[in-house]
């Protein structure tokens, strides 16, 4: 089962923690540092950004898994451009504060591109940081303040924002919405924001938008005042360790309201912090899992072979992160900004873990399309996009 990654996770983010920021992440790159943003010699130095530590920590190992069997594939076929691929951690611990001091040590230690970062949040202070040092981000970031900033191969807000709200009115049939809000990150505000505007669009009340913050060990006023409002639905738009508390303990009490929760909720940790049985009450809105993608057996075997689990829903974002990387530097013959920059542009039809990349909007630099779906959790505590869902809207991978 795949809710063991949590534990695995966790076990590798301090380990990961404990470590220098420049440890090799694959077998013969030389794990020299150069003081300069470029870094000379046989190796190609490719950032990843992420929580690998803290309570987001299960995102942050599969989003290093990714990027580390992808340089794995790539130096076994001779790497990029004469030269073998070093992943290097940055962990953000998905705090602002700490992701600058940890951006700002990784850009010193010699980077020539990064892969990150997830939060939003982090990413307004950290991306800004690394193209101004010359390099080319391909970011995880969601917030549409993030937009602009490199390139990104998964879906922003405003390309969330329609699919929720036409699950929401179409599928669950709703016209009466309350949301509960994390009101201290970038991008569940943002969401948040992003919601209230397609839901009046699309006709629907939204009858309350309760805020809350992290870490707390109960969140039962919150949705008591917002069951009180009598939606047809709760949305809830926290990240997973929040969502999944919020989805568990409205589970318990029989909230009458149905629920789904928001993009920023999507990680294996939401099935561990809600349990199964609500899991399996709570829809998401997400991504497809990394089994879901067609032709992904292949992909999922290799990465289950290597590190003895299986792929975390990021993973195969992170995985396509640093092919694509390789793919545009050999096209542009330079990781330097200019060129790599014009190459990922001028993407087209782009194949990957997670699909086609058809291209890159213009200026945003946001994937088209965007791989946007609902999921829920099944039997085996693994997430499947929601058949009903497909049936009810069409969806086509």
């Amino acid at each position: 089962m795949r809710t063991s990654r949590t534990r695995v996770g966790l076990l590798a983010a301090v380990a990961i923690a404990t470590i220098s920021m420049t440890v090799a992440a694959c077998g013969g790159s030389d794990s020299s540092s150069s003081s300069t943003t470029k870094p000379a010699g046989n190796t190609i130095r490719i950032g990843l950004e992420g929580p690998l530590s803290g309570e987001q920590s299960n995102t942050g190992t599969g989003m290093l898994q990714g990027a580390q069997l992808a340089a794995e594939e790539l130096n076994a076929a001779g790497g990029v451009l004469g030269k073998q691929i070093e992943i290097v951690p940055i962990d953000d611990q998905a705090d602002p504060a700490a992701a600058v001091t940890a951006a700002q040590a990784a850009i010193d230690s010699g980077l020539n591109a990064v892969v990150g970062p997830y939060n939003s949040g982090a990413g307004v202070k950290t991306l800004p940081l690394y193209e101004q040092a010359g390099l080319v981000p391909l970011r995880l970031t969601s917030s549409d303040d993030t937009a602009g900033s490199g390139f990104t191969l998964q879906p922003m807000t405003s390309q969330i924002a329609p699919v929720a709200t036409n699950a929401i009115t179409t599928w669950l049939g709703a016209k009466t919405v309350g949301i509960i809000f994390d009101s201290t990150q970038e991008y569940t505000k943002d969401a948040e924001a992003a919601m209230q505007q397609q839901l009046a669009a699309a006709g629907a009340t939204v009858t309350i938008s309760e805020p809350i913050s992290p870490d707390a060990t109960s969140y039962t006023d919150a949705i008591n005042k917002v069951a009180a409002t009598n939606p047809e639905v709760i949305y809830i738009d926290t990240y997973y360790p929040e969502a999944g508390l919020i989805a568990k303990e409205m589970f318990d009490a029989k909230v009458p309201a149905k629920r789904m929760a928001d993009y920023g909720a999507y990680d294996l940790g939401f099935i561990t912090a809600a349990g199964l049985d609500a899991a399996k009450a709570c829809p998401i809105v997400g991504v497809p899992d990394p089994n879901d993608f067609p032709g992904s057996e292949p992909l999922v075997a290799a990465f289950t072979a290597k590190f003895s689990t299986e792929p975390g829903v990021w993973s195969p974002y992170t995985y396509d992160s640093v092919k694509l990387l390789a793919a545009k530097a050999t096209e542009a013959g330079s990781f330097d900004a200019e060129p790599l920059s014009t190459a990922l542009a001028a993407t087209k039809d782009w194949k990957g873990w997670t699909g086609t990349v058809a291209s890159f909007e213009s200026p945003s630099g946001n994937r088209q399309p965007a791989p946007v779906t609902v999921n829920l959790a099944d039997a085996s505590g693994n997430f499947r996009v929601d058949q009903s869902w497909v049936t009810a809207t069409g969806f086509v991978f």
